[in-house]
């Protein structure tokens, strides 16, 4: 209503400024229209994902933000995005209060060269130009300094704010204000109204004539604090404002366990109270009068009198200019102070406790891991009944709220043939391991009594993303089983109840060895992007689920490997000497099957010399009862007079009925449509000339090229492998469905007699003999399994 008001109203032509000068409660109602309603007051925001909620945020910016690295003037740059961030959350409607330092570098700036101005006068007036190299400055007193720099501080910001429409205003303060009652509620009363008239107070120490601080005189309860330096100003004002969140931003990542920068050092994600004693502080910045255990003390303080506290850089050049608003959208930014403790561990300490026990599962025998993994699948079996009870919640659970579409329900259901099928499987993987880690993949004999070997190792810790597909935890953890590898498991919260309980019986299969917690099931709060922000920690990020899913790790996932397909936009060529049966039972298996996979077809290629063929008749006709919408290419509905609707994008993967249908001219035409629209997947030919296919198997560069086969033959299982923990359309590493193989690496062993050394010279080189040694073949795939 209030929108449609003002659209109707004479300020519709006024700029947004002055919008805002004429009627800034107008501006004001129409961004609170969106906003939640405030928390209750007492008690502070208990999880980063409740950030978001947060209404009223104080900012405060460290001396080590604001100033240059010189710390002689500001870092413009840093000040303006945090500015830009502060613009935006204040435009939302939340009511923003920065609490900032940099007077006194800005002072400092401005005093050094009024002093050297004067200095080079003076001395070119009486001693000449000669003696201008000996001036130096004279050490400035901080209070002078900051004197000199605090109006063009606010000038600074004032310049600032006024391009996103904001008004600015600045209140001085020293510890007294807060101990004298009548300046303490004045001040609280011009902090709440400019508030409410959308201004951003701008809060600084009155460092020209402050104080010293009274020693042991803060800290002491809720009422009282030292105001001796901006974190303490900063976490005494969001107590008596009732803030709901205090950003401190300062020249570190956050709160560590030892000083940052000295060895086995560790960002601590949230920080509860009582754990002080397990922080070891270092020194203090660089500039300013705190330090990180002054931050620490506000923090706790602060969190204790109901506002939630985040540490974080404000300096770090890639995150500067997002930090803020990261930091609201609850992103796993900085240190979060809680007074809400997990009964669980934290997912760092998840994944510590993973490499732990992936050291020691990579060292078990070949058939213990396989007794493991056995010992899982007869769990399966017996714990039948409890898996389907869990089960039932998850999908009553989907119903009820109506999330979930049909083929999404009919993944989240598991069944009685589901669980033995799953058995099956597992047990196959079981017999396939016995070979995997350790297995001499080369042996070179480099030097009489030196001999070279490749051998399989695993690749470490992993993580994999999942939705609604609770059979996926115990496929991919036996494949993790089997090749040694630790597990992080982040199932969709659609399938909570079925996970937990497959993850119990996951870690009793493991407990038979002693390496239960190798698999560990994230259950926190975190985010996907979240556990994508432990490059140091995760090895393989393995994502199973949807391709917008796939994407949004690609992206997030800066520092980590990826395996798997953003898309799966796969072809079918039908060539001009295809076989008419091959050709319709193909592409009826490629797309109506499962149309939701990504092995399946989403763009039908057919030779021109097909058109108005029996054969194109025949496909159109079965398109056509199998209920698929066909979308016709450029140069498909230039041949017809009426055409389907026109293809918006050759690059669109539609996961349901529907195709894109193109007309090619040649084989080779198809393979250079695949190379520019397709993404990598798989990709058929249909003919019954052998020639013409082997050159589409051979130029065309996706992880899977067939030949009169379904694209849906693009799977594990298919392929012989018992699982696969995904398709992976990557270069690198493994490509096309991943099983066990796909989860292992290499490494190098050099064994010799300890007395031969490494020989550079052009001599030395004769005495390397590079004589490879047979080794065994191997077998691929799973002994036992066929494929129907």
């Amino acid at each position: 209503m209030l929108q449609r008001l003002f659209m109707c109203s004479p300020l519709r032509g006024l700029t947004r400024r002055s919008r805002t000068d004429v009627c800034p409660w107008i501006c004001r109602a129409v961004s609170q229209a969106k906003f939640p309603l405030p928390r209750p007051q007492g008690r502070s925001l208990p999880h980063r994902s409740e950030l978001k909620h947060a209404k009223r945020i104080v900012v405060k910016l460290g001396s080590a933000v604001v100033t240059r690295g010189d710390e002689c003037g500001l870092a413009l740059g840093r000040l303006a995005s945090i500015v830009e961030q502060v613009a935006m959350l204040q435009n939302q409607g939340r009511e923003m209060l920065i609490v900032t330092s940099g007077a006194v570098a800005f002072g400092k700036q401005r005093l050094r060269h009024e002093i050297l101005l004067s200095q080079s006068v003076r001395q070119a007036l009486h001693s000449g130009q000669n003696q201008l190299k000996d001036m130096s400055v004279p050490v400035l007193e901080a209070r002078a300094c900051a004197a000199a720099g605090q109006s063009g501080l606010m000038a600074l910001y004032e310049a600032m704010f006024t391009q996103y429409s904001i008004c600015t205003a600045q209140i001085l303060v020293t510890n007294l204000d807060f101990h004298d009652e009548q300046k303490r509620r004045n001040l609280n009363s011009t902090l709440h109204e400019l508030l409410r008239m959308n201004i951003v107070p701008i809060i600084n120490t009155n460092d020209a004539v402050v104080p010293p601080p009274v020693p042991n005189s803060d800290l002491q309860g809720v009422n009282v604090i030292s105001i001796k330096d901006n974190d303490s100003l900063a976490a005494r004002l969001a107590v008596e404002m009732k803030a709901d969140l205090l950003i401190a931003l300062s020249d570190v990542e956050g709160l560590y366990d030892s000083p940052p920068g000295t060895d086995d050092a560790k960002l601590i994600d949230i920080f509860y109270p009582g754990d002080q004693q397990s922080i070891t502080y270092g020194t203090k910045s660089r500039v300013g009068s705190g330090g990180m255990e002054a931050k620490v003390k506000a923090a706790l303080w602060a969190l204790q009198g109901g506002t939630a506290v985040v540490i974080a850089n404000g300096t770090h050049p890639k995150v500067t200019g997002h930090v803020i608003t990261d930091i609201v959208e609850g992103k796993k930014v900085g240190t979060f102070f809680s007074e809400v403790k997990p009964a669980g561990p934290t997912v760092e300490q998840q994944t510590d406790m993973a490499r732990q026990g992936c050291r020691v599962l990579a060292a078990l025998l070949p058939e213990q891991r396989g007794e493991i993994i056995c010992h899982l699948a007869d769990l399966l079996i017996e714990k039948k009944d409890e898996i389907l009870t869990a089960n039932k919640k998850d999908i009553d659970l989907a119903v009820s709220s109506g999330r979930l579409s049909l083929p999404l329900l009919k993944r989240l259901s598991l069944s009685p043939a589901k669980l033995n099928s799953l058995a099956i499987g597992l047990r196959q993987i079981a017999v396939a391991s016995q070979g995997s880690v350790g297995r001499v993949v080369r042996r070179t004999r480099v030097a009489s009594g030196l001999e070279l070997e490749q051998i399989t190792v695993p690749i470490g810790v992993l993580l994999v993303i999942f939705e609604s597909r609770p059979d996926c935890l115990p496929q991919v953890s036996a494949l993790a089983i089997a090749s040694g590898n630790a597990l992080l498991l982040k199932g969709g919260r659609e399938a909570a109840n079925t996970n937990f309980i497959l993850h119990q019986l996951t870690q009793e299969a493991l407990s038979i060895h002693g390496v239960r917690d190798a698999v560990q099931l994230v259950s926190t709060r975190e985010e996907v992007e979240d556990l994508c922000r432990l490059d140091k920690m995760i090895d393989l990020i393995i994502p199973r689920g949807s391709s917008q899913l796939v994407r949004d790790i690609q992206r997030a996932a800066k520092g980590i490997p990826v395996l798997g397909h953003s898309e799966g936009i796969c072809h079918v060529y039908v060539d001009a000497e295809a076989s008419i049966d091959k050709a319709i039972s193909i592409i009826r298996d490629s797309k109506c099957d499962y149309p939701a996979a990504c092995n399946a077809m989403e763009t039908l290629l057919v030779h021109r010399d097909l058109l108005r063929t029996p054969l194109f008749d025949q496909i159109i006709d079965m398109l056509r009862v199998e209920k698929v919408k066909i979308h016709a290419g450029p140069r498909f509905a230039s041949y017809l007079t009426f055409s389907p609707s026109e293809v918006k994008s050759l690059r669109t993967e539609y996961g349901d009925l529907e195709c894109c249908m193109e007309v090619v001219d040649s084989m080779q035409d198809a393979v250079e449509h695949i190379h520019k629209y397709g993404s990598s997947h798989t990709d058929v030919i249909v003919t019954d000339n052998e020639e013409t296919a082997e050159r589409f198997l051979q130029q065309l560069d996706s992880a899977c090229v067939f030949w009169n086969a379904s694209s849906r033959f693009s799977d594990g299982y298919r392929f012989g492998l018992g699982a696969e923990v995904g398709i992976s359309t990557a270069r690198i590493h493994a490509r096309g469905p991943v099983g066990l193989d796909g989860l292992l690496t290499t490494k190098w062993v050099l064994r010799g007699n300890g007395h031969t050394v490494a020989d550079f010279s052009e001599q030395g080189s004769m005495k390397y003999l590079h004589e490879d040694i047979p080794v065994p073949s191997r077998s691929f795939g799973i002994p036992g399994f066929s494929v129907s």
